[in-house]
């Protein structure tokens, strides 16, 4: 786990903490002092802590033009004990919204497991993009974390999507060619 590291090849054009307006404005990193754990196995100190105590994340890119964030995330989410989506709207995306941002690309290659509660904050959060054209996509989550966001029926709130060469591209042609998908996909 402690090898798993954020993303970084983009880090030359946005980091969070530089960000004023982001919700890790001003944090500091060590390289090698590893504090928090996972299932008791130490993590990437690059990995922001944003209040649960199963999942982790890093905002990779914000772009307040095109309105649109890339936030990479690393654990289990949890919503029947710990309230993830919860914390994850509350302590991360109101705080973006407020900012402008209203469509979230969230890379969930690292998400282990999920556990399901009901779905009242993705509705809340489905509406509130709504209004701004907005829209949430988990973006190449493993097989038996998606089986189990289908099966509590998330999935009218968020999209899937499966792009496995998000590594090769720059942020905005990832937003463009999720964007453009979605759009053929309401047409």
């Amino acid at each position: 786990m402690q090898d798993l590291e954020p993303y970084y090849n983009w880090r030359h054009l946005y980091t969070a903490e530089e960000d004023r307006h982001s919700p890790f404005y001003g944090n500091q990193y060590s390289e090698f002092e590893y504090t928090q754990t996972l299932y008791n196995y130490y993590i990437h100190p690059q990995w922001d802590d944003f209040g649960s105590r199963t999942l982790y994340m890093k905002i990779l890119f914000t772009d307040y033009d095109y309105h649109f964030a890339i936030i990479e995330l690393i654990g289990e989410w949890n919503d029947a004990i710990e309230n993830d989506i919860m914390t994850i709207r509350r302590n991360i995306t109101d705080i973006m919204y407020k900012e402008g941002i209203s469509k979230y690309i969230i890379i969930s290659e690292n998400v282990l497991n999920f556990h399901s509660s009901d779905d009242s904050y993705y509705e809340e959060w489905h509406e509130q993009l709504e209004d701004e054209n907005g829209w949430v996509v988990l973006l190449n989550m493993p097989e038996q974390s998606k089986h189990d966001f289908i099966k509590s029926r998330i999935t009218h709130y968020i999209s899937f999507i499966e792009l496995l060469q998000w590594r090769t591209m720059k942020p905005e042609l990832i937003f463009q060619t999720i964007d453009n998908y979605l759009m053929k996909r309401l047409d």
